[in-house]
């Protein structure tokens, strides 16, 4: 299974990272609008990405829900149907909950620098060092880290859950008026 090691912040001034991920990467960033269906799954999460009519990616991930640098497991299958396999899915499984997001995605080296408008929640940023096949978490861990000072992304920004789960976490709390526990 491919592994990357993954950051997510929340953050504030958009236009800043916009710059420091261009300043990286050398090329404007490619804004992708993404629907991301998540399924009941006993193990990890399982999503599929619709990104148009007719592409989709089906994407199963297991990750600590911890903040800072985390090692994610991933495994990609693509989709020329996406409502379908949706549709099957749904039975089978369930939707969880569903994301709606613009995301303006940075390639800089090894590592995917994801600028993300979430509908509801707001604007992140994201790292995704992707790691060889036998390296260790270590190093991606300390690239994860750099890029973190130089998005000046302090440790009260991290989050430590996916999307979805904030998401799920703030209708509780607008259904009952409280914060979740």
């Amino acid at each position: 299974m491919a592994r990357n090691i993954e950051i997510k912040a929340k953050v504030d001034d958009v236009a800043f990272c916009l710059k420091e991920a261009l300043e990286l990467s050398g090329l404007p960033g490619q804004e992708i609008v993404q629907e991301d269906y998540f399924f009941n799954c006993s193990n990890g999460r399982l999503k599929l990405r619709v990104l148009s009519e007719d592409r989709g990616e089906l994407i199963f991930y297991n990750r600590a829900d911890q903040k800072g640098p985390k090692t994610s497991e991933y495994h990609i299958s693509l989709t020329g149907e996406p409502d379908n396999l949706k549709r099957l899915l749904e039975r089978s499984y369930g939707v969880k909950g569903v994301v709606k997001k613009t995301r303006q995605l940075f390639l800089a080296g090894r590592t995917r620098i994801h600028i993300d408008h979430v509908e509801d929640l707001g604007d992140f940023l994201e790292f995704e060092v992707v790691l060889a096949e036998n390296e260790d978490s270590d190093i991606g861990e300390a690239e994860a880290g750099r890029l973190m000072e130089q998005f000046n992304i302090s440790d009260h920004q991290l989050i430590s859950h996916a999307y979805v789960d904030l998401l799920i976490d703030q209708q509780k709390k607008d259904c009952s008026g409280n914060e979740p526990s």
